[in-house]
């Protein structure tokens, strides 16, 4: 998705360098979504009457890289840098094109006239601007680009300049906005009009507001303003003061800076204190006064906004000594899954506890069935418990990938559990699933990365799964500690259970020698890169197995051809005589998992069918298995654990691998000009 970075500054005197050099930081923590151009809107003129301030507003773009758009800045001789603002709004944004080929008209910030009157920056997809281009062309307003953003530039344009009253303010003027359109959007507004303030409101995608000033705020709750609702006045005959409607510094002076964004990467070496909007909220800072308004109050309302206190480190966010994130949050993996468990599971006395979830325990035990909703590698980690959730729990488990959740409008009722896994929490398809099955009032729970996302904000109950920030495109850290997480969860819901003890206590004990397997699995990356070395040139890669880890096959598979594009398949091997194997030959590469398990006479079978064919095998299998090793054409010897856990060690050369291929074929990791970190991009229901 796009990137969405804004700052203002309140009676805190900045250059117009300075301000540049920040937004160009907040749209470098953003880059690993991937973009095509980039954009940033400042106050223009060189005046230094501050009257005079805020009246023209800059627009500046470029195709590319961020650091074309730092030089093209730099040529702006008509620019004096050194102009000295003490309020001031500016806005930047990266996009990945969706309406409109990557050019330097369709980046953002999109306008609404030749003026700059109003600018808006967008991430997320305008469902009707068609609907909204035409009638806005009808009424005389002229288009440029082949955006939808420019649709909601001209939209605001058009509603001012026919308001019934000359004192309308910004807010109201983008409440009146957002209720025209459909779709998702995360939206940051900038007008010559309203000089020094801003305004921004969601739908689906993320939005945050940090905040930050050396003085204590006038409160840690911010009430929601309603528009239109009656039966909200206030009880007290006293009318509302400033002190409990907004935010602002308590003191004398009201120094503030605020920090709109999409992402928290982008704020967090500015501030550690945010506010994450609520879909159809409208944030609005006037006078360095942050207040939160809703035109319409429903029943699920909360009726304040918190500020909340971001744990992510800048540290976390940097590569090091690796040569790209991917790489990076590969060997992050030992410490990731010790995250996920550390204060949830007790080794010493066999016990797992779930804070986010003990208050609402026995009425998921007491469901009908279990069903995991997802998308990409977290419908993957789903698919990878799903055995071992549905024999600890006893309860028929349901893994559905969230698109064609909704594409069926699968029957929910009540007595359901839905868990709902997203690495970001704002998964479009995955957060649509989420509400349709509030709607039938199924109990949900959320899986996720992100503190304060939506999934994590909707959801009855949930987990946090601790693996710490993932920028890489691939995900990879966060399928470990989603897989690790699914496992407490069995073994929680199945603690009661005096039948499972055995079990549930051989589990618990791999948990706890997981981080050093995982260890002892990176340690093969120099034998993983020297196989990548015989298979870069390929056009195609087969990857089988069953039983634990078919989801492993899909989950390499997915990892292979986002980052290599290389076309690669996960395949089921007891259904190769479907049809798999009229693909299998000695030119054919093939990965084939094979671990000792209860399934291993089966596997075995699977590779004599592979050998009989002419097939060279490619072998992940278990340290000492002689039997296997004997068909095998290149194997890699991975640690033993328990069945429900060896698809960690097992998924983990299949990273590396993919790694090391993409490297190979000349691709950077991260910065895939194919792939996106996705987030909310849904059409609305």
């Amino acid at each position: 998705m796009c990137g969405i970075f804004a700052y203002l500054n309140h009676l805190v005197p900045r250059t117009r360098r300075e301000i540049i050099e920040i937004l160009f930081k907040g749209l470098q923590r953003l880059e690993y979504r991937g973009y095509d151009s980039a954009g940033i809107g400042i106050d223009g003129g060189n005046n230094k009457d501050r009257s005079d301030k805020g009246k023209q507003i800059c627009i500046i773009k470029r195709n590319g890289k961020i650091k074309l758009l730092e030089e093209e800045v730099s040529k702006q001789e008509d620019i004096d840098f050194d102009v000295e603002y003490e309020t001031h709004f500016a806005a930047a944004h990266i996009r990945w094109a969706t309406h409109g080929v990557p050019n330097i008209v369709n980046a953002h910030p999109q306008r609404s006239d030749k003026d700059n009157e109003f600018i808006v920056i967008h991430n997320g997809i305008i469902t009707n601007h068609k609907i909204l281009q035409k009638f806005l062309e009808s009424q005389g307003y002229g288009f440029e680009s082949e955006t939808d953003t420019e649709s909601i530039a001209k939209l605001i344009k058009y509603v001012y300049d026919n308001s019934e009253n000359e004192e309308i303010s910004f807010a109201t003027l983008v409440e009146r906005v957002i209720q025209q359109l459909e779709g998702a959007f995360a939206l940051v507004f900038k007008s010559v009009h309203f000089p020094g303030q801003a305004v921004c409101t969601r739908r689906g995608s993320p939005m945050m507001i940090g905040v930050k000033s050396e003085h204590k705020f006038s409160t840690d709750h911010i009430p929601v303003l309603y528009r239109t609702c009656k039966e909200l006045k206030p009880s007290s005959p006293l009318p509302r003061t400033e002190a409990s409607t907004s935010l602002y510094p308590v003191g004398e002076e009201k120094s503030v800076e605020y920090y709109f964004a999409s992402d928290a990467s982008a704020i967090i070496e500015h501030t550690n204190q945010a506010i994450f909007l609520e879909d159809d909220d409208v944030a609005a800072v006037v006078d360095g006064c942050l207040s939160i308004h809703r035109v319409e109050r429903t029943a699920s309302d909360c009726s304040a906004r918190g500020i909340q206190i971001l744990q992510v480190e800048l540290q976390q966010m940097m590569k090091g000594s690796y040569s790209s994130f991917m790489q990076k949050e590969i060997f992050e993996q030992p410490e990731s899954v010790v995250n996920t468990m550390r204060g949830r599971v007790n080794f010493a006395d066999n016990t797992v506890i779930l804070g986010g979830l003990k208050d609402l325990i026995k009425d998921i035990r007491r469901c009908r069935r279990l069903l995991i909703i997802a998308c990409g590698t977290s419908y993957h980690s789903g698919l990878a418990t799903r055995q071992i959730l549905e024999e600890l729990t006893e309860l028929p488990v349901m893994v559905e990938l969230s698109s064609d959740f909704l594409d069926r409008s699968t029957p929910v009722y009540r007595d359901d559990v839905c868990i709902f896994l997203s690495q970001s929490g704002e998964t479009g398809d995955t957060l649509m699933a989420l509400r349709y099955c509030k709607g039938r009032r199924a109990l949900t729970v959320g899986i996720t990365n992100t503190v304060g996302s939506s999934i994590s904000r909707e959801t009855d109950c949930g987990v946090h799964v601790n693996a710490g920030p993932e920028i890489g495109v691939a995900s990879t850290k966060v399928y470990s500690s989603q897989f690790v997480a699914l496992i407490m969860f069995a073994l929680m819901m199945s603690e009661d259970r005096i039948s499972m003890q055995k079990r549930r206590k051989e589990i618990i004990q791999g948990l706890q020698s997981l981080p050093d397997q995982i260890k002892e699995v990176l340690n093969l990356d120099e034998q993983i890169q020297k196989l990548a070395s015989d298979l870069y040139q390929q056009k195609s890669v087969l990857i089988m197995g069953r039983g634990y880890h078919y989801a492993t096959c899909l989950e390499g598979a997915l990892k292979i051809k986002e980052i290599t594009f290389m076309h690669s398949e996960g395949i089921l091997a007891g259904e190769l005589k479907h049809g798999a194997l009229a693909l299998v030959d000695h030119r054919m590469p093939i990965i084939m998992i094979v671990m000792q398990d209860l399934i291993y006479a089966k596997c075995q079978n699977a590779l004599q069918q592979v050998v009989a064919r002419q097939g060279r095998p490619i072998l992940i299998c278990g340290k000492d298995d002689e039997e296997t090793m004997k068909n095998a054409y290149r194997a890699i010897q991975v640690p033993h654990t328990v069945d429900c856990l060896q698809g960690i060690l097992s998924v983990i050369p299949l990273q590396l691998l993919a790694f090391h291929l993409a490297v190979l074929r000349g691709y950077d990791v991260d910065d895939n000009k194919r792939l996106r970190k996705i987030e909310a991009d849904y059409v609305a229901m």
